[in-house]
Parts: structure tokens; sequence; C-alpha cells
């Protein structure tokens, strides 16, 4: 469905932004007048990573006048793989920074605020309130979930991406007009059931199809023109290279757009979505070791069985030294419990300990009473034990 034009015109444009935007111009549809509503134009992108990067550059090259951006991260190698606005000499270097100077290089005429700050329930209403649309390019259930319900709250359309592996999906939720973010999902998946990207990787390139879709969205939403994805969720393989669009229809139980919503401020979000299990968080207490007692308990030639619950491809980049290679699935089954010996102590460890977290109450509950597992994971191992590995 069609609809108003988001944001009022600019009073005009100057001849250097006519000489910049006269692509846009010469589309009918975008006109000079899509192009002052363009500069006009109040975005907020929140994360300015793998979804993040390209659409804060095509949003500043589509001439939108303010770009706020949300990111309390600083730029790590692994992340150059994906995230295009950042380059090696940023390495270290705050990524709002960096993603203002690469925006200053294409498009010295947007106004660049940055909110260097991890976006919570106590700041997103008094960010969100100076922007007319959220584009959300953040990889974690709890923050979707807040940026849904803050836009929500203050009647602001919220352009949602999402990515994992070679799967991408893009919608448009403002529920002055359709759906929002809870109606397509109501309940966040149980805690460990969804690898994030850090787990699970992600093609980079899929960042650059996804993140493009949903500046695309912007511009039509703010300038009134074409369909967006209002009511609508996009779903594109790249493996496949298909598209597909599923209908997502308004909840009238929503809890925080229908019609007697429950939820009327912003609530805990890590809480409501569980990030870690109860279960595990009951299994670590008091059962989670560092990586340098795990190296005290190698050097000392303790009885253990070190088992490492990454995936195989994870484990072929880099692995702790005597660690058996047992993943997470295999223990969710039930099928790894039967190889683990009963005479030795058990010490689990993956990436960064929420995994290992979770199989470890698993374990417990076959009756491995004193299983740990290590905090940090490999990570952990890598910054504390051994720096010459690579970390990914």
């Amino acid at each position: 469905m069609s609809l108003p034009p988001l944001v009022s015109p600019a009073d005009d444009l100057t001849v250097d932004e006519v000489r910049r935007y006269s692509r846009h111009l010469i589309i009918p549809d975008v006109g000079k007048t899509g192009q002052r509503r363009l500069k006009n134009a109040r975005v907020l992108v929140v994360g300015a990573g793998g979804l993040g990067s390209p659409a804060l550059m095509y949003l500043a090259a589509a001439g939108v006048g303010t770009l706020g951006i949300v990111d309390f991260d600083v730029v790590d190698e692994s992340n150059l793989q994906r995230q295009i606005i950042h380059g090696t000499s940023d390495v270290g270097k705050s990524k709002a920074v960096s993603a203002k100077e690469s925006i200053a290089e294409i498009n010295p005429l947007v106004d660049v605020i940055l909110h260097e700050e991890r976006l919570d329930s106590d700041n997103a209403m008094r960010i969100f309130a100076d922007y007319d649309l959220i584009v959300d390019g953040t990889d974690n259930f709890a923050t979707r979930y807040l940026v849904n319900d803050a836009c929500v709250l203050l009647g602001k359309p919220y352009v949602w991406g999402s990515i994992y592996r070679f799967d991408g999906q893009a919608s448009v939720f403002w529920a002055e007009h359709g759906p929002c973010y809870r109606c397509l999902y109501p309940e966040p998946p149980p805690p460990g059931m969804v690898p994030s990207c850090a787990e699970g990787g992600v093609l980079g390139v899929l960042c650059a199809t996804i993140g493009s879709i949903q500046v695309n969205e912007a511009i039509k939403v703010i300038t009134g023109i074409g369909e967006p994805l209002a009511g609508r969720l996009m779903i594109y393989d790249a493996l496949d290279m298909t598209f597909r669009s599923v209908k997502v229809r308004k909840d009238p139980e929503c809890p925080v757009c229908g019609k007697n919503p429950t939820i009327t401020e912003l609530i805990d979000y890590e809480e409501f979505c569980g990030v870690v299990s109860e279960d595990a968080q009951q299994a670590a207490a008091g059962s989670t070791i560092s990586a340098t007692e795990l190296k005290a308990m190698l050097d000392g030639g303790d009885d253990i069985f070190l088992v490492d619950v990454r995936e195989p491809n994870e484990y072929e980049i880099v692995s702790i030294p005597g660690a058996t290679l047992i993943p997470k699935g295999e223990f969710l089954s039930g099928a790894a419990l039967e190889h683990l010996p009963q005479d030795k102590r058990i010490v689990l460890h993956c990436k960064s300990g929420q995994r290992s977290a979770e199989v470890l109450a698993v374990v417990k509950d076959a009756g491995f009473a004193d299983a740990v597992h290590v905090g940090g994971g490999v990570l952990a191992w890598i910054s504390q034990i051994d720096p010459s590995l690579p970390a990914y």
C-alpha cells in the first residue's frame, strides 16, 4: 500500500545540491520535491556495522539531511569483511567516528550526529525523539524489540533488516499503517536457539543487499513514493538468488500496538529475551572457570576432558590445544552424553561462553555434577594465554 510522505520538503536546493542529486531530480517520481523531502529528513541508524554500513553510505549519498548514528563499539579487524564504511586504518577507532568520517567523504552536505552509547530502555526514547525514521542495523533480538517498542510508543516508522549466513529479511514496521515487529514475532526464540552472526557467520555482500533494501524503503517512506514493505516481509536467499514476499497482518491483540496494549513503556529487553537461559545461568553459577585456570589445569596435568562445543568450521580456524570437538547440537540431542568419560572432570568451552553455558546445563542435568565451563571461551584463551592465535 502507498503511504503519505513522512517528511515535508525543505525550502529549496542549492546549486551544489542540484548538481549532486541531478540523477534523482530527473526521476519523475522523486523530482525536486522528493529531494527536498530527503534534505529535510532526520534518520537514525542503530548500529554502524554490517547493515548500518551500507545503509549510512547510501542514505548519505541520497541526500538525507541529518543522519544520527547509535554505536558504542570500536572497529575490529573481523568487521572489515562486511562493514564497508570502515577501513584497515580505522581498526581500534570508534565505529561512530569512523562512520562519520566516511560519510564526510561521501557527502559533506549531510549533518551527522553521533550517539556513542549503548542503546537501552533508559535512553532510547530520548534519542529517537529527534528523528523522523529509525533504520535498524542491529543483530540481536533484545535490541530489535527495544527499537520496535520505542518506535510504536513514539509513532515512528521502523525500517528493519536481518541477516544470517546467506539469508536476509527486511520490512517496514509502522503501527499507524500496519503491523509492528511484535505482530510478526510475538515472542523471541529460546535463548541459544538462533546463533548470532558472530557465532554463525554471514556472507559479507549479504549486508549490502539487505542494507540497500532498507535505504530503498526509507527513501520511499520519506518521499511518499511507491509501496513500502509495510505489512509485508521480504525474504532473500542469496544461494538460490530468490526474493519472495509474505504478507504480515496486524495483530489486534499485540501487547504494544494492539487494541488494548499492555506495554505502555519500555521494559527490560535482556530479561524479556533471556539472552542466556535460566538453566544455563544456574548451571554456570559457581561452575565457571577462567582461561588462566584452564591453563593451570592443563599445565598441572589435571585429569580433565576438555570439550569444544563450537562448530567444525570454527574449530578449524582456531582451537585450544587438547580440546575435543563435540558440537553443541550433539549435546542438545543427547547423542554426545554417552561419549563423555565418567572418570574425568568435564570442562566445556565455546567461542565466548554462551553456548558452553547452555551445554553445561545439559551436562550437569545428565549427572556430571563437577563439570565446568570456561568463561569467555576461546576468545579469552587468545587474549589471556596465547595472543598469537587468530581471533574471529
